[in-house]
């Protein structure tokens, strides 16, 4: 089977293709042929050496990405050859709160999904709503989970409440479609005019454009008639703190991606600026594997489909990579593996 291996940091070249034996399943494993696999920034910030957890060197990378079981151990109960399936981000998180012994990812201690066939656990796994195509189901696993989480995990989210997406990366996109899944007024921002028309069409009620603007907290108080914005899905961290907190509502929540940039190592809120504000941050890390199940099952029930940006054939892996790097995208960048 052909397989790309992260054998060197610091540049794409580093991802190398090769050829190795289709693994088979030990008694509670199941094999996949994969179909497609995504793109997610955690794989870019773990090929530059600046995520939180260092990937293994060597290890197959990319977390996210869809398959069919082709093969399943002699102990396996929950999946049966030709279900389609995806892994879990954190593979032993399965409910509650994240445990010291559940710490490993697909794609970074873990061999992930940019393979021809994945071997996994079969506790890591979790079936493909219906309705979507194996490109669609291979962009689930990071950035979906993430969305939903930061969505339907606040206190602060019901319906007509305001949510503030920032940008068009593959989080925010998501955030639009849950935030509008459960009736909210979704404030989106872009530094491009190109999208306006297309966050709309995806959902967004409002559109800001932050680089015409750069005071966009105090617009988006504006137009919720001095308000201000119950939820900021903070996807880009400490340089946009302060206007979240401008855009937030007083009892608002900020759910914060990113707590350090290289501009800014450490974060440093403003402080009483915008007035007695008591907003609430919160941080997520994806989620475990009851919430894709929970994911999935809204996505079913709503007919929701994932937004491409491009497919790559599996053999320009490295181009993919450039692409993701270089922005501009509006949506998934995904691999077709099969």
């Amino acid at each position: 089977m052909r397989t790309y291996r992260l054998m060197e940091f610091g540049r794409i070249e580093g991802i190398v293709s090769g050829n190795e034996s289709v693994p088979e399943p030990g008694p509670n494993e199941i094999l996949l042929k994969v179909h497609a696999a995504s793109i997610n920034r955690r794989d870019v910030m773990l090929l530059e050496q600046t995520y939180p957890r260092p990937a293994v060197p060597g290890v197959i990378p990319l977390s996210d990405g869809a398959g069919e079981v082709v093969a399943v151990g002699n102990q396996v109960t929950r999946f049966a050859v030709g279900d389609r399936v995806v892994g879990n981000y954190w593979p032993r998180w399965r409910e509650g709160r994240l445990t010291n012994d559940a710490l490993d990812q697909l794609g970074c201690t873990i061999n992930g999904m940019a393979a021809e066939y994945a071997l996994l656990d079969e506790q890591w796994a979790v079936g493909v709503p219906d309705h979507l195509t194996w490109i669609e189901a291979a962009t689930l696993t990071c950035a979906g989970v993430t969305a939903w989480n930061a969505v339907v995990g606040s206190s602060t989210v019901a319906p007509g409440r305001t949510v503030v997406t920032l940008g068009t990366g593959d989080v925010s996109l998501f955030v639009v479609q849950f935030a509008k899944m459960l009736s909210c007024r979704v404030v989106a921002t872009t530094s491009d005019d190109a999208k306006v028309d297309r966050l709309k069409a995806l959902g967004a009620d409002e559109v800001i454009n932050y680089a015409k603007n750069a005071q966009w907290g105090a617009a988006v108080v504006e137009l919720t008639g001095g308000a201000g914005a119950d939820l900021v899905v903070d996807t880009v961290g400490p340089e946009t703190i302060e206007q979240s907190i401008a855009a937030s509502s007083r009892y608002g929540e900020i759910v914060l991606l990113m707590w350090k940039s290289p501009n800014h190592p450490n974060l440093v809120l403003p402080g009483d600026v915008y007035g007695p504000k008591l907003v609430t941050l919160r941080r997520i890390f994806v989620g475990s594997r009851i919430d894709l199940v929970a994911m999935n099952a809204g996505l079913t029930a709503s007919k929701s489909r994932p937004v491409i940006d491009r497919v790559f054939p599996f053999d320009r892996m490295h181009d993919a990579y450039h692409y993701f790097q270089d922005g501009g995208r509006f949506g998934k960048v995904v691999i077709s593996v099969a």
